[in-house]
């Protein structure tokens, strides 16, 4: 098939990530991907600012993942994980164990981020059912939270805004607290926490766990919180016995400027769920780690068994992969390269905030977002085409349009993926007017 051919056979076949097939989304092929770009059927090439949804952390197409991918596929590229092990599993284990908090000493792997989030809250209500406290099933977050698309996560995503308002009789009912404003320590106000402390204070007797994004909610608004609020709510969950769940699928491993954003908030979750960059974007893999107070409490009804095992667990390609990566990561001074990305966009995203349809500019690590006052629904029709023209890849939703770079970006290139944003602000003013 010639391109036009193929790429209308992926319009009439092909179901896309949050799309319609009877209004599909326009859709660019990409060839080929190499460092911080994509090269497209048609020979462009264009600046990801996207990471590929924020997980090729060390860019496309490098050499040391390459090999491991290379060197594991020689030996196997898959074995059931059930009754057997190997070593990139024990490996990548190990390595999760060291880079997290010291009470986090028990992995299970998954093969998504929502999969990982559906262990997470398993383990939750197993530990509390184990121990004859059968009514702790409900679990506590926070609006404008966004856990993934499986239904157990879909049940403590925002019920408004997290796009899954149409499953709503279906799903679990969980507690909802306001989403905090605070963006620094500076900014704290014991109100942003007064609702959640009266929701678990009266609640706590139902509740297995708190779960929330630490820091920085992604999908559900790419929304920042100051990490206060994080130690008061560890606080109140050791206070009223209940567990916290961490996700930081989209956070880990150095987007918000430390290996993980709870450090920022010298605090310890009972269970943590990290994916995305964990293999640097080469192959899906999550994990769900958890403390020995967890296995403890799931095994105090004499079995400890839990009911969870996707086929593709552990898969020996991705631990393989994800073990290079994490190296990559630990012998690169990411930090400083986060850092230098997080001034970058301060200082060339913060001016947009002159523009009349900008509501808000907010950075954190590297990651970069420009609110809209109004939602940009009704121009994805032809805005994607748009946005390669500039030749950069971002992807705006609703009122959104951000940023969140490989680690290895370099400063020009950075500066295009922020000046592209603003052409596209100036292209929806002209529109508005």
């Amino acid at each position: 098939m010639n391109n036009k051919d193929k790429l209308k056979f992926d319009r009439d076949h092909i179901w896309h990530p949050y799309s319609s097939m009877s209004k599909p989304s326009q859709i660019h092929e990409v060839i080929s991907a190499e460092g911080v770009r994509l090269t497209l059927s048609d020979g462009r090439e264009v600046i990801d600012g996207m990471s590929s949804w924020w997980s090729t952390i060390h860019g496309y197409n490098h050499p040391r993942l390459n090999q491991a991918v290379s060197e594991q596929l020689s030996k196997m590229s898959h074995v059931m994980f059930g009754g057997l092990t190997h070593q990139p599993a024990i490996d990548l284990a190990k390595k999760l164990i060291d880079l997290t908090a010291e009470p986090l000493q028990h992995v299970f792997f998954a093969d998504s981020g929502s999969v990982a989030v559906e262990v997470a809250i398993k383990m939750a209500m197993q530990y509390w059912f184990a121990q004859g406290q059968a009514d702790k099933n409900k679990l506590l977050t926070i609006r404008n939270g966004y856990h993934g698309d499986t239904f157990g996560a879909m049940a403590v995503c925002d019920p408004i805004n997290g796009m899954h308002t149409m499953f709503e009789p279906l799903l679990p009912k969980h507690i909802f607290a306001p989403a905090p404003t605070c963006q620094t320590d500076a900014d704290w106000d014991d109100a942003d926490i007064a609702q959640f402390k009266s929701l678990i204070a009266t609640h706590h007797q139902h509740i297995a766990a708190v779960i929330v994004e630490p820091l920085v909610q992604g999908a559900g608004g790419m929304r920042f919180y100051c990490p206060d609020y994080l130690r008061q709510v560890r606080s109140l969950c050791d206070h009223y016995d209940v567990l916290l769940i961490l996700d930081e699928i989209a956070t880990g491993f150095g987007r918000t400027g430390t290996m993980f954003a709870y450090e920022q908030a010298d605090i310890c979750p009972d269970i943590l769920c990290v994916g995305k960059a964990l293999t640097g974007g080469y192959m899906t893999l999550a994990a769900t780690l958890c403390t020995h107070k967890v296995v403890a409490g799931i095994g105090a009804d004499g079995s400890g068994v839990l009911m969870h095992g996707p086929t593709f667990m552990a898969n020996p390609l991705a631990c393989a992969v994800a073990n290079e990566s994490i190296n990559l990561l630990l012998e690169s001074d990411w930090q400083s390269n986060v850092a230098l990305i997080e001034r970058a966009l301060k200082q060339q995203l913060m001016p947009y905030l002159q523009l009349d349809l900008v509501k808000q500019v907010r950075v954190k690590g590297a990651i970069g977002v420009v609110e809209l006052h109004d939602t940009l629904d009704h121009y994805m029709d032809w805005l994607p085409g748009f946005i390669i023209e500039q030749g950069v890849w971002i992807r705006p939703f609703r009122n959104l349009i951000y940023i969140m770079p490989p680690f290895i970006i370099k400063d020009d290139d950075l500066a295009m993926l922020t000046r592209a944003i603003g052409i596209i602000i100036q292209k929806l003013s002209s529109l508005s007017q």
